[in-house]
Parts: structure tokens; C-alpha cells; sequence
């Protein structure tokens, strides 16, 4: 009952959610085998292009990139795993597909576990990576579901960390998009996901002199081989396929093409066509969109006036931008609402306002605004009432010195007279 329901949810998703372009005028995208699609600008988030962003599929063995994800913020590359005694036996069901056949008690280092999980798909190197990690593939699987909501994620719901089919272990494209937009930041990603060919160091209980042979790991993403042009992408940083009778064939990969960077997500295809698909969706849109700078962090973009006529500058906290279609020349705006800084109390470097910016009325991110100085409006309107005070006391005594200058002005005139008039009777001899 519990995977019917499941299959219903899915199909419902399918035939009511509707593909996804940036604008109207944007031109039509390729066309793609898959039930969920996403091509994703991964310097801003925004889905260029989407069919089912948000259905949930089981995504095969892409589940890789968010235990390469995990392990990259959680251990470094030279630091060695050593896998139980009895790894094999309590993993079996858990090491079923692609493997390097770790044996119990061995010890690999991060580094080269990274290189069997992502170039040929190890399934026993994602318990060995998660069991270090986390201790086991439930508590791993913890920590996978927790990361994914840190990075913007609604739908994942992992349960294991190599994509083994699991009804319950589901993902929708954007999600997983988002998970390889994380990853993509990290460079020892790219480093690792574009070797085409690479072989592990021994090991305490691996010898290629003893067995003959080595473990010599061949690289399953065909974009990152410039000896194949019809597969070969330039600016490729790394993807991973995946694949399962259930999951059919999915894939996620990232490139990067003048600092512009794309992530593509293809989940649940009945075709084999992931590699040509997304090499077409990327050309798409490198093709038709720009990605462009609007403000450097600590640039001024409004300003609040005080009510002294002063001006404080707002700054951009962090570097902002945006992508529009080549075509178009609009440039994203913002409303600001001074009044709400009038009573606010704050300090230099302190946010005071967050704009919400707009790109042909849509929604297209947030940006953090600083004050370039400290704003206090009581002291602002004391320092205003004091100023008018001593304005009103300057005239008041202003007029205070005209008025004693006149008195003083009609006092010696008086005497003068007076003085005048003794002169003329002592003249006269009458005094």
C-alpha cells in the first residue's frame, strides 16, 4: 500500500507540475529525455530551465555526491579509514553493484575512497566513508537529510549513501542540484571528478604484487574525456551517473564556462542519452543567459536621509548578481522603505535593511544592507532641539544687548542734557 501511495504522489506531481523557463521571451530549450529536469545558475540558484523540479525520484547512484559532500566537510583527504573486522559481513546487502572489494580490517585513506566513490561508483566505498563519518548507514543517513535542509533542500529523503534502491530513498532534481551547487565549491571535487583514470595506493591488506593486479579505477563520466569529442565537454568540473532497474538512468553534473557556472540534473530516464542531454542543456545555457555582477561588497546602493538634512550611506554586504536572459537589458530593482530606519537605533557595519530584488517583477534574491555610520534619532533630536534652543537664545540675547544699549544710549544722553543745562544757568548766574 505504502509504494502505491508513493506512485500516486509521483504521477501526480508529473502530470500537474509544468516546465519552467525564466521568462517568456528566453528561447525554447532542448528538448531532454528524463521526468525530472533542472539546469540551475549556481552562483544565484535560479532554475533557468525545469521540468518536475520538485518530484521526488530515486536517484540511483547520484546519491554519491552528497556523501562526497559529507566527506569533504567532515574529514580531510589524508586522513585513513580503517573498515571493521567484520565490514563485509554486516554490509552485505550494502555492497551489492560496483565495489573495490574493501576487505574487513583494511585501511584506505579518505582520498582514495573519494576516487572509488566517484569515478567508479563504489558502493563499498560510500559505507566505508559513511560508517567513518557517522559509525553506521542510519546515522550517516541522519546527517545527509539534516545537510540537505542547511542547503535549501524540501524533498530528499535519504536512506542509505550510495543510492542502492530503497522505496523510501527519494530526491527531487532542484534538491539535488542544490546538494552539487555545495559541492562544487570545494575544488578537490573537480580535482577528483574529472581524472579519467586513477590508481589506489596499497594497502595493509591490498598488494598488486601478490594479487597480480591493481586497483586501477576508470572514470564512468564520459564528459570528462578529451580524447572522445563527441562526448567531451570543455569546462566540465566533475558529474556523476547513476543507474538502477527501479531509479532508471540519472545524472547530475557542473561547468563552468567564463567564471559563469551551470549545474544540470537529469533524474529518472528511460533513455541513455544523460551525457548528449546534458551537454545540450549546458550549451543552452551558456548560449542564452549572462551572469552579471549588480553590486560589489561595501558598495553604496541608497542612502537614508537624516532628518538634519545629513545623508548615511547603505552598503551592499555582500557581492550581488544576477542572471538575465542575453537578450534583455533590464536591470533588476528594489524598493526601499526609509521611513522604517527613522526610529531604529543602530551602529556602523550593523544591517539595517534587507531589499528584496526584483527582475521583471520576479523575485530573484535578497540583499543585506549596511550602515556606513551610527544613527541615533534621540540624540539626533536633541542635538536638533539644542541647536534651535541656542538659535532662540542668540536672538533673545541679542535683543537683550539692543535693548541695554539703548537704555545705556537714553541714560547718557540724559546726563548730557543735564549737564548741558547746569553750564547755561551757571552762565546765566541763576545757580
Amino acid at each position: 500500500m505504502k509504494q502505491i501511495i508513493t506512485i500516486a504522489i509521483t504521477l501526480l506531481l508529473l502530470t500537474t507540475s509544468t516546465t519552467y523557463r525564466v521568462n517568456a521571451e528566453t528561447p525554447a530549450p532542448p528538448n531532454v529525455s528524463g521526468d525530472g529536469i533542472v539546469l540551475m545558475d549556481a552562483t544565484t540558484g535560479e532554475i533557468l530551465y525545469g521540468k518536475n523540479i520538485d518530484a521526488t525520484f530515486p536517484p540511483a547512484s547520484t546519491t554519491k555526491i552528497m556523501t562526497a559532500l559529507l566527506t569533504l566537510e567532515n574529514c580531510k583527504l589524508d586522513d585513513v579509514v580503517t573498515v571493521s573486522n567484520d565490514f563485509t559481513t554486516r554490509n552485505f546487502k550494502s555492497l551489492d553493484g560496483n565495489k573495490i572489494y574493501i576487505q574487513d580490517g583494511e585501511q584506505i585513506t579518505v582520498k582514495d575512497l573519494l576516487y572509488a566513490l566517484l569515478l567508479p561508483s563504489a558502493n563499498d566505498a560510500a559505507v566505508a566513508l559513511a560508517e567513518h563519518i557517522s559509525g553506521s548507514i542510519p546515522e550517516f543517513a541522519k546527517l545527509m537529510n539534516e545537510r540537505a535542509k542547511e542547503l535549501g533542500c524540501t524533498t530528499a529523503n535519504f536512506q542509505n549513501p550510495n543510492g542502492l534502491y530503497d522505496n523510501d530513498h527519494r530526491v527531487s532534481a532542484k534538491d539535488l542540484a542544490l546538494i552539487l551547487r555545495q559541492l562544487a565549491t570545494h575544488p578537490e571535487f573537480s580535482q577528483i571528478a574529472t581524472t579519467p583514470r586513477y590508481t589506489m595506493a596499497p594497502t595493509n591488506k591490498f598488494d598488486p604484487v601478490k594479487t597480480k593486479f591493481d586497483r586501477t579505477l576508470i572514470n564512468e563520466d564520459k564528459l570528462v574525456y578529451k580524447n572522445l569529442p563527441s562526448y567531451y565537454y570543455e569546462g566540465i568540473e566533475g558529474g556523476k551517473t547513476g543507474y538502477t532497474i527501479q531509479s532508471l538512468h540519472s545524472y547530475v553534473a557542473s561547468a563552468t564556462r567564463d567564471n559563469h557556472r551551470l549545474i544540470v540534473t537529469i533524474l529518472h530516464s528511460n533513455d541513455r542519452t544523460f551525457f548528449q542531454d546534458a551537454r545540450n542543456l549546458f550549451d543552452y545555457g551558456f548560449k542564452n543567459f549572462d551572469l552579471k555582477k549588480l553590486y560589489s561588497k561595501g558598495d553604496i546602493v541608497t542612502t537614508f536621509n537624516e532628518s538634519d538634512g545629513n545623508k548615511i550611506s547603505l552598503l551592499a554586504s555582500k557581492d550581488f548578481y544576477y542572471v538575465n536572459d542575453k537578450t534583455s537589458n533590464t536591470v533588476p530593482a528594489f524598493n526601499f522603505n526609509e521611513a522604517s530606519l527613522k526610529d531604529k537605533y543602530f551602529h556602523k557595519g550593523d544591517v539595517v535593511s534587507n531589499l528584496d530584488m526584483k527582475l521583471n517583477g520576479k523575485d530573484i534574491g535578497t540583499l543585506a544592507l549596511v550602515s556606513s555610520a551610527d544613527y541615533n534619532p534621540n540624540v539626533n533630536s536633541i542635538a536638533k532641539a539644542s541647536e534651535n534652543n541656542l538659535k532662540n537664545n542668540r536672538v533673545a540675547y541679542g535683543i537683550g544687548i539692543v535693548i541695554i544699549l539703548l537704555l545705556l544710549n537714553t541714560y547718557r544722553l540724559k546726563r548730557i542734557s543735564a549737564a548741558k543745562k547746569r553750564r547755561y544757568l551757571k552762565y546765566r548766574g541763576l545757580k
